[in-house]
């Protein structure tokens, strides 16, 4: 990924300019542009590794950009906004963004987002034969709701099982509250939204008994949660 070209798409300059020094110490390469008009033809004839994109552009808005670059190329996608409604980062990854990023942020966070969604990236354009599958790090018994990794396994509640079978199906996936909610109560009770996080809280108590060195469910600020292997190749 060293030397990876990274399109920032931000019309706030010295932002922008922060963001791709911290990129620049990091490794990669980047390129700026300041309005929507012109993100499509440059991702099509200088297709780069990632797109950090802001949501608020003048000329075209961001979520319009990620649906038209979503037409002609899988690139990564990054959203970044000052917007803080949930329905607006919602929106923008079921346009196809691969990960979204709330202002105020820390460059070095967009950096360590950056080097996550390529990671995955690369991992998923690997052919079979090098692409290490999770089900060989953690195995799932749905009928012991038990989960096993590295010769040792844990029992898990009914709730939190599927809570965990709903990410492991979809590693890099992000899942919000609700969705979650709506997989793993198919009763149809109502619970709150923060039940959600209670049983997040738990699960990771117990699989960190399996894989004390990594964190599996991964929250997304805002959003909800994903499953993610920090190592898989």
């Amino acid at each position: 990924m060293s030397n990876a070209q990274i399109l920032i798409v931000e019309d706030e300059v010295r932002l922008a300019t922060v963001l791709s020094e911290y990129l620049h110490q990091a490794g990669f390469e980047t390129h700026l542009l300041t309005e929507g008009t012109g993100v499509v033809s440059r991702v099509r004839e200088h297709p780069p590794a990632l797109v950090l994109l802001d949501l608020m552009l003048p000329g075209r808005d961001g979520l319009d950009v990620c649906r038209d670059i979503r037409v002609i190329s899988q690139v990564p996608i990054i959203m970044l906004t000052a917007r803080a409604e949930e329905i607006d980062r919602l929106l923008g990854l079921e346009l196809g963004a691969d990960d979204y990023i709330c202002k105020p942020y820390s460059p070095r966070e967009v950096v360590a987002r950056v080097r996550a969604v390529l990671r995955r990236s690369h991992i998923a354009d690997l052919p079979p034969e090098q692409r290490a599958s999770v089900e060989d790090v953690l195995t799932l018994d749905e009928a012991a709701l038990r989960v096993r990794a590295q010769g040792k396994e844990v029992e898990l509640t009914r709730v939190e099982f599927y809570l965990l079978q709903t990410l492991f199906r979809h590693p890099g996936r992000i899942y919000s509250r609700e969705q979650l909610m709506d997989r793993i109560y198919t009763d149809g009770r109502v619970v709150s939204d923060r039940t959600v996080d209670s049983h997040v809280k738990k699960l990771r108590k117990k699989l960190s008994s399996l894989l004390p060195d990594q964190e599996v469910v991964h929250s997304v600020y805002g959003v909800g949660y994903r499953f993610e292997l920090t190592e898989l190749v």
